[in-house]
């Protein structure tokens, strides 16, 4: 890299000579050279930087958990935040969701789980956050999600809205849907962590008993 670096300087020094301008050659190689030098610099910066990953996570499904994993490869910290979920009656409590979250990513370096209440805008802003990083499983979700992130960039122009495919296999995977079939007597330990398949079946009993 040092020696790539070096480089980059005599020839961006030498860039105004004449063998530059008579030779397209030379020109091209030199502005490859440069791209490639970089590219080096860009993948050798230190990743410091945050994202969040917002959701209600009521609860938090191995397709959270996918898109949690493939954001801590891509950002230096991704913070998982727990809406208090006003719009929305919440199976669990915001608590428990955060609970479920921490415990379920535990394994995950550089992931942390808080919970926030009021403007999403006012939670990313406090924590100097640069990405926002959201799951798109089918195409009906583009609508929300396009509509969401016009808004976001309103609010918040210097955060950027990342997109992220969950794994096939967690595609049709949903809080919604693991709700209903909970609620219903059905078996979700396919598509939750076994800490939070025990939580939903107690839920699930405590819901029957009332």
């Amino acid at each position: 890299l040092s020696i790539l670096a070096a480089w980059h300087q005599r020839q961006r020094r030498a860039s105004s000579r004449a063998v530059f301008k008579s030779d397209p050659g030379a020109s091209r190689m030199s502005a490859l050279i440069i791209s490639l030098f970089q590219i080096i610099q860009i993948f050798n910066m230190p990743n410091d930087l945050i994202a969040v990953y917002p959701g209600t996570f009521d609860p938090i499904t191995l397709g959270h958990e996918d898109m949690v994993r493939r954001a801590a490869q891509l950002f230096g910290r991704v913070i998982v935040a727990v809406a208090a979920g006003h719009h929305k009656k919440a199976l669990f409590s915001t608590q428990d969701r955060v609970d479920m979250a921490r415990n379920a990513l535990r394994a995950h370096e550089g992931v942390e789980v808080a919970a926030f209440d009021g403007l999403l805008r006012d939670f990313v802003l406090a924590r100097n956050v640069r990405a926002m990083v959201r799951g798109l499983r089918a195409v009906t979700d583009f609508d929300y999600e396009f509509q969401l992130a016009g808004m976001n960039r309103c609010l918040m122009p210097e955060v950027e809205t990342v997109f992220l495919a969950p794994n096939d296999k967690y595609q049709f995977i949903s809080s919604t849907l693991i709700r209903e079939i909970a609620t219903l007597g059905g078996e979700v330990e396919k598509f939750v962590s076994p800490g939070v398949n025990l939580l939903l079946l107690e839920k699930v009993r405590s819901m029957a008993k009332a």
